[in-house]
């Protein structure tokens, strides 16, 4: 109750994230523009994903997502 608050008046701190991930090159259900590179975590209160540098093993910036396709509507002749 009282983190959800101070997460609300201040923002969240980012504190409690995954394990790294890195993506791997099989996944073919992506095109090569959406597909993820890069090592990144995701925090675990509020769900923003960051870069991750394995080198100095800290969480760098936040990770922009590739913009989204519009889903074809089907049409009713």
């Amino acid at each position: 109750m009282l983190e959800s608050l101070l997460n609300t008046l201040f923002g969240c701190s980012h504190r409690h994230t995954t394990f790294p991930f890195t993506p791997t090159r099989r996944n073919t259900a992506f095109s090569a523009q959406e597909a993820r590179k890069g090592t990144y975590v995701v925090c675990l209160d509020c769900g923003k994903e960051f870069a991750y540098n394995w080198n100095e093993m800290r969480v760098g910036e936040p990770v922009v997502a590739p913009a989204a396709r519009p889903q074809e509507q089907p049409s009713f002749r």
